[in-house]
């Protein structure tokens, strides 16, 4: 685990990501912290998105998007408008 924390820190720099112990369901707590230790995102993530590289590509795609919102650079709004749009060439495609 101290491996995937370690990538995990690489990929969300200059933001730290921390890893909680196993809960009662078998997944953990997955904190991301600023430069001064407050929090800025909390997921919960199973052992499978920890272990499989594609599931662990995605779960960093996600946090660095909410990130992104968290920060105030990039809107919902413009988060859907975008999947409704690869929605729609998708069909036509």
């Amino acid at each position: 685990m101290e491996r995937i924390c370690r990538l995990l820190n690489d990929a969300l720099s200059p933001y730290q990501a921390r890893l909680d112990a196993l809960d009662s369901t078998g997944n953990r707590q997955l904190s991301v912290h600023d430069e001064h230790g407050a929090v800025i995102l909390q997921r919960k993530v199973s052992p499978r998105q920890l272990q499989e590289q594609q599931l662990l590509v995605d779960l960093v795609d996600g946090l660095h998007r909410d990130l992104q919102i968290a920060e105030g650079r990039l809107q919902p709004c413009v988060i859907a408008a975008l999947q409704h749009q690869r929605q729609i060439q998708g069909t036509f495609a």
